[in-house]
Formats: C-alpha cells, structure tokens, sequence
C-alpha cells in the first residue's frame, strides 16, 4: 500500500464481512480450556454462585466460542462486547452484569487477565484476581494493581468463602 491509499466505505464493509464470516468459521479451532478451569467452574456451581462472563469480544463471537467449549452452561449471564454501548475498562459493563445477578458489584469477584479487567473492576467496586496466564494484552499481571494473582484458576476458591 502507498502513504496515500484509501479505502473505500464499501471495501472497508466487505472486508469486515469476510473477516466476520472468517473468524466464525475458526472461532475456538485452537483454543483450550486452561487445566483446572472446569474443576473451577463445576465447583462454584456447586457452591451454588451465580456466574457470569463479561468480554469485549462480539457477541456472535462469544456465545459460539462458549458454546464450542461446551462451558455456556456454567453462566447465569454474558456480557459482550457489543452488550453496551462501551467495553471493558469502562465498570459499566461489570454494573450491567451484576444487574441482571441481581448482586451488588461489592458482592462480585471479578476474575480476568488484564489491565481492562483490573481497572473495570476498581472502576465498579469489585474485588479483582488476576490470572498469570490469558491475554494480559502484553502486559504482565503482576504489575497491575489487583487483590490477588492466581496461577491456576482452581486457586480461586482459596480466595472466596464456601457457601
């Protein structure tokens, strides 16, 4: 491409049409459940907590993703990307999830992998643990402010009370 080159309004729809249809067809082809995750998850549904996902990624992205990983059941309520009109590090995204728990957001324990979730959470109130591994976006956990890091999710029962 030159300094100078543009894209048209139509080029540019195609080609996040192709990128869309793209993406759906290998969305969760190589992903794998952390070790430990689903222990977690059969654990705290155990405990009877109610559960939620909150991502920025588009909802035609996430449900399927959850769904292929066969882990959709675990959660009460997703919030995606597209949910709202903002996304993570904006709380509102973590106020609208505990909305629909019909929990306070001083009663939640977000759990997430990065910066974004860190700020959301103090941003909403939120206790926050931090997983040493995930997406981080290149920055490394143990550098950002939250009230606890886990290396493996399993961990995170030390962290909350047993009903």
């Amino acid at each position: 491409m030159t300094e100078n080159a543009r894209a048209t309004a139509a080029e540019i729809d195609h080609a996040v049409a192709v990128f869309r249809r793209h993406y759906a067809e290998v969305n969760g082809q190589s992903t794998r459940i952390y070790p430990g995750v689903l222990e977690t998850l059969e654990a705290l549904r155990g405990q009877g907590r109610k559960l939620a996902v909150v991502t920025n990624k588009a909802e035609a992205f996430t449900l399927p993703l959850l769904q292929r990983m066969k882990i959709d059941d675990y959660f009460d309520v997703v919030v995606s990307g597209d949910t709202l009109a903002v996304k993570k590090p904006d709380p509102a995204v973590l106020h609208h999830a505990c909305t629909l728990l019909d929990i306070s957001p001083c009663k939640g324990l977000m759990i997430g992998d990065s910066a974004n979730d860190a700020l959301a959470a103090r941003g909403a109130g939120m206790p926050v643990l931090l997983v040493r591994y995930g997406y981080s976006e290149g920055v490394p956990v143990d550098t950002i402010e939250c009230d606890g890091l886990l290396s493996t999710a399993i961990e995170v029962l030390d962290h909350i009370i047993p009903r």
